[in-house]
């Protein structure tokens, strides 16, 4: 049965492609300075100080009006960093040791101990303990991190955006530089794994550009190890009312399909944006509103060969809980309305994410799923009218309950969301019909359309839902 599936999942890809802590002061007596790390000290070797060059320093612009007025209370270091102990350090620990060193040194310690780097990011703080270490540091302690360790500073659920988005790219582009000498200096064997990763790097540097008219995109996340980690924001997501993040199922990767997933999702931005300005006229909530959306490749998808294991979905639910917390830590106070959208594994691994209770979102959408441990919406937390499930015809994945209950099922309690195609009730223009495990995502279809509204706090204006099966749909949203 799996090798059936699997099978069939392979041609639906090849045939429809895809569309106590301790703070920096502000200035440290000379005799602290004597005693600070050098890099010997971290392992870096002699004369192998990673020196502060132009790219590094453009992490951050000390005058950022980002920065300003943020810094919080100084807290003088009690006691020196002890060298020895930095590499078997994790989480926030490490963070609260880091800040104490120079921006050399600290690029220092991640080139020569990129395995601390790893477990860090493998198992980070939580988003609100790493947005309370920013705040506790002064500016000139963020702008030392932001400038030695940009690979960090980038992928730290909990730190501003902005600056993320900031730091990922500096590592894009030194990675690249890095990748394009590696090709002239390595053998035949090494240079094809050379090339794979420039291919992949590639492609996150083009997910990134933007064309005049269109809304600007933010690298939110990247891995450059092949076959990476992305995400890449359409959009303001410090400022966005409405947020949603597209999560991934089997054969996604960064090295393959960054580009169109960021396409997507900017096909969701201009969807949701004409939806704002038509039903604002009688909603004034939505007046002025705004959104965001994310093509968001934050774990390792299955493929053929390990589709039948929970191991990567376990993984998955981990990596997008910590994402969604970042962006709640980061806009603590004034959150946005975020909306989960999920395809295939990806929904498996976001329903056991919530389930756990890991992570809260205002509204969820699974589609093209292949089941959940979570036996209905009861067990999710969530109100029936925030969950939505859409199954496309000639699916093979829908239905097959493989990994658990089946969302689609009426004992689930889900809202059903029609993506078959047929007449917008409200602007009475025609919707495509979703085909196969990967039609969902096409521009025009009532898969989309929905989508858009679910991720508005629109779900009453949903096709298929009960609420509109009511005759509440009308135009306006009232």
């Amino acid at each position: 049965m799996l090798f059936g599936v699997a099978a069939l999942l392979a041609t639906s890809v090849t045939l429809s492609g895809v569309a106590g802590v301790v703070g920096v002061p502000q200035t440290v007596a000379p005799d602290f300075l004597a005693v600070a790390v050098s890099s010997t000290a971290v392992g870096a070797g002699a004369g192998s100080t990673v020196a502060d060059g132009p790219a590094r320093q453009a992490a951050v612009d000390p005058a950022s009006p980002r920065l300003a007025g943020a810094q919080g209370p100084r807290v003088s270091p009690t006691r020196a960093v002890d060298a020895g102990l930095l590499p078997n350090l994790g989480g926030r620990a490490l963070l609260d040791q880091l800040t104490l060193l120079s921006s050399r040194d600290i690029a220092a310690f991640v080139e020569a101990h990129p395995a601390s780097v790893a477990r860090l990011l493998a198992s980070p703080p939580s988003a609100k303990s790493v947005a309370g270490w920013w705040a506790l540091n002064s500016d000139a302690a963020r702008e030392t991190f932001l400038t030695g360790a940009p690979e960090l500073a980038g992928n730290l659920d909990g730190l501003p955006m902005r600056l993320r988005d900031e730091a990922n790219r500096v590592v894009l582009r030194e990675s690249i530089a890095a990748a394009k000498a590696e090709m002239s200096g390595l053998g035949r064997a090494h240079q094809v794994d050379a090339a794979q990763r420039l291919h992949m790097l590639g492609e996150v540097r083009t997910s990134l550009v933007t064309r005049a008219g269109q809304p600007p995109r933010h690298l939110l996340q990247l891995d450059t190890v092949w076959p990476g980690r992305a995400a890449v924001v359409i959009g303001d997501l410090e400022s966005a009312d409405f947020v949603s993040y597209f999560v991934p199922g089997m054969f996604f990767s960064t090295d393959r399909l960054i580009v169109e997933w960021s396409v997507i999702a900017e096909d969701l931005y201009t969807e949701q944006t004409d939806w704002i300005r038509l039903l604002a006229r009688d909603d004034a909530k939505l007046r002025g509103a705004s959104v965001a959306t994310v093509a968001w490749i934050g774990y390792q998808t299955p493929g053929l060969l390990d589709i039948a294991s929970l191991d990567l979905a376990r993984e998955g639910a981990a990596s997008i809980s910590s994402a969604v917390q970042g962006v709640q830590a980061t806009r603590a106070g004034e959150e946005p309305f975020l909306t989960l959208l999920t395809h295939s594994y990806g929904s498996t691994a976001t329903l056991m994410a919530i389930e756990s209770g890991g992570v809260e979102v205002d509204s969820l959408v699974l589609i093209g799923s292949p089941g959940s441990a979570a036996q209905s919406v009861d067990d999710l937390g969530m109100p029936s009218d925030r969950v939505f499930v859409g199954e496309a015809a000639w699916d093979p994945v829908v239905n097959s309950a493989f990994f658990g209950s089946d969302p689609g099922a009426a004992s689930f309690g889900a809202q059903s969301m029609h993506v078959a195609g047929g007449i917008d009730p409200i602007t009475g223009r025609t919707l495509a019909a979703a085909t196969g495990h990967l039609g969902y995502f096409d521009i025009g279809t009532e898969s989309m359309r929905n989508m858009s509204l679910v991720g508005l706090g629109q779900g009453h204006l949903v096709t298929g839902s009960e609420s509109a099966k009511r005759g509440t749909m009308v135009a306006g949203g009232r």
